[in-house]
């Protein structure tokens, strides 16, 4: 996946006459933070070169998880079609765009971040291109929440791991009541960021809300650790993010995880693949979350006729079904 070329061009622009070695070293820092899911009360990206180094080394890895995230959304409530946007801790709009390129007709975007650098930038990026009204405001996710207005579509990227544990519960609780019809989270596709989603689930479904994805169910998860649910899109990495990075790949696996609920039921609920298939000649074996609440791996062999046609055509994150 890439970014959208008009957010890719701008992202070039900016950084055409920052210097590599300076490049290198805030991206290095900003990703020593963000590994160590620090929480000492600084913002990750409080500096104009830590939004550089953002935008060179983790706004395409971002914007694919959440792109991703509502592809998933999308394909259980396929009807939905938000005309507003609340999205908290924005960063420089990497929901936005995702957002406004799975669903043009986006009106009304509130944009929440903390970050005086940050928001300057993610004003400039979407200058003359996002056809959205975009309202900017300065605030923390954990005490800034109270004034906002509702949303169809609530959001919250790569946010919990930068919170005290202690504060999600009230923040989640208030970003369910700004949602009046879809709550979108999505963190790192680590242990840790798959138990922040599964607390955030439990308390969603306490709350009345419907699990949408990815999720086919709303049964506690059955994964049982060492093992956990994330999922993985694949990232084409610019020449510069190579080189920010020291990287030879020319591209990187994002992990990541999420939860979509609503305030309505999903059209419909399909088993999702949960882990990368395993193919051989004439099987596949996939490892399914099941409609029932189970998860487990499943063969499929030419003998299962048109369900082994559409098992090898599945990939990691895909939901299944002969529907």
């Amino acid at each position: 996946m890439e970014l959208p070329a008009p957010l890719r061009q701008a992202v070039d622009r900016i950084l055409e006459k920052v210097p590599l070695p300076v490049l290198k070293q805030a991206a290095k820092t900003l990703s020593d933070r963000y590994r160590a899911e620090l929480r000492d009360g600084r913002l990750h990206m409080a500096e104009d070169m830590a939004v550089k180094a953002y935008l060179a080394t983790r706004l395409p890895a971002t914007y694919a998880a959440v792109r991703a995230s509502l592809d998933a959304l999308n394909e259980a409530q396929p009807g939905f079609a938000p005309k507003t946007l609340l999205d908290v801790g924005a960063g420089p709009g990497t929901v936005l765009w995702a957002t406004t390129d799975q669903w043009p007709d986006l009106e009304q975007a509130t944009l929440l971040e903390a970050s005086s650098a940050v928001r300057k930038v993610g004003e400039t990026l979407a200058a003359d291109t996002i056809a959205a009204r975009i309202a900017w405001l300065a605030g923390d996710v954990t005490i800034d929440l109270a004034d906002l207005k509702p949303a169809d579509l609530v959001t919250a990227a790569y946010v919990l791991d930068e919170i005290t544990p202690a504060s999600l519960p009230k923040m989640i609780d208030r970003l369910w009541q700004l949602t009046t019809d879809t709550l979108l989270i999505v963190e790192p596709g680590t242990p840790a960021g798959w138990q922040r989603i599964l607390a955030v689930r439990r308390q969603l479904i306490e709350a009345g809300a419907h699990v949408l994805a990815p999720c086919p169910h709303e049964a506690p998860c059955a994964l049982i650790q060492p093992d956990w649910c994330h999922f993985a899109r694949r990232v084409a990495r610019s020449r510069l993010h190579r080189l920010a990075k020291d990287a030879e790949v020319p591209w990187e696996d994002e992990k990541f995880i999420y939860v979509a609920a609503s305030r309505q039921l999903p059209a419909s609920r399909q088993a999702r693949v949960v882990a990368p298939p395993k193919s051989g000649s004439g099987k596949v074996l996939l490892k399914l979350c099941q409609e029932d609440g189970s998860a487990g791996e499943r063969l499929f062999t030419k003998r299962d006729g048109a369900e082994f046609k559409l098992a090898r055509r599945l990939d990691w994150g895909d939901r299944f079904s002969l529907e």
